[in-house]
């Protein structure tokens, strides 16, 4: 019995100590957590993310929010619900994030 040929180069990620392919490395993709704002489009929703920056003159705390359209396969996301969303790749005009898991549920 001969064993398979495993001649694919393997590097030590210095970040997290595992063995992975160079032929399939890639960046890591970013993740950010909001609230759903809408899902009135099938299998997308928008997520608003708030962030908090501090003025640059006066100083003060003002909060920033972004929205976000991501793909949900399953359509299982309702308004108001707190989600976690990955970065991926280009799924229409404005559509470049997906679902990961919905962290809360809206009450």
């Amino acid at each position: 019995m001969e064993q398979p040929d495993n001649s694919s180069t393997q590097v030590l990620d210095e970040k997290t100590d595992e063995k992975t392919d160079e032929t399939t490395s890639r960046a890591k993709r970013r993740v950010k957590q909001g609230r759903v704002a809408s899902n009135k489009m099938e299998k997308t929703i928008v997520v608003v993310a708030e962030t908090r920056v501090r003025h640059p003159v006066y100083g003060k705390i003002v909060r920033k929010s972004t929205r976000f359209k991501a793909h949900d396969e399953r359509n299982e996301a309702n308004i108001g619900d707190v989600v976690r969303i990955a970065e991926c790749r280009p799924m229409s005009r404005e559509k470049r994030w997906r679902l990961l898991e919905i962290v809360e549920r809206a009450k």
